[in-house]
């Protein structure tokens, strides 16, 4: 397992009362009610959280591999994340999908792109082997 050895930052939050609950960043920038899936709570849930962070890191990963390959990542660069709760052997699990669009972009560079964000993105190497993961070009 590959160690940190430079912290750039550490994100806090406090959390309580579940799915259920509120979650408050320590610097007061997040500030949420969280509801269960498909209920009429009015916040939103962990796995929409993951969805929206691991799209902007893996956005954030694409944009360093443009850099790499001295190509221009589009600004119009978008990633639609899918996390799928459920249950299977063991309980509960995720799943997830990125569909990624990169306007303009050529199909063989933006697959080789999105093929090193899946390599460096901290949230890929975090899920990998560990949940189901289906990138697409869209």
């Amino acid at each position: 397992m590959a160690r940190i050895e430079n912290v750039l930052y550490t994100g806090k939050t406090h959390t309580s009362g579940g799915r259920e609950g509120a979650s408050r960043s320590s610097d007061g920038r997040l500030d949420i009610q969280l509801s269960s899936p498909g209920t009429n709570g009015k916040g939103t849930n962990p796995e929409q959280l993951f969805a929206a962070g691991w799209s902007a890191c893996f956005i954030g990963a694409m944009g360093l591999a443009a850099r790499e390959l001295k190509v221009t990542l589009p600004a119009s660069a978008s990633v639609d994340a899918e996390v799928d709760l459920g249950t299977g052997e063991g309980g509960y699990l995720l799943r997830a999908r990125l569909n990624v669009s990169l306007p303009g972009v050529a199909r063989d560079v933006a697959q080789a792109l999105i093929d090193t964000a899946h390599r460096t993105c901290p949230y890929s190497k975090a899920t990998r082997g560990n949940i189901d993961v289906e990138l697409a070009l869209v």
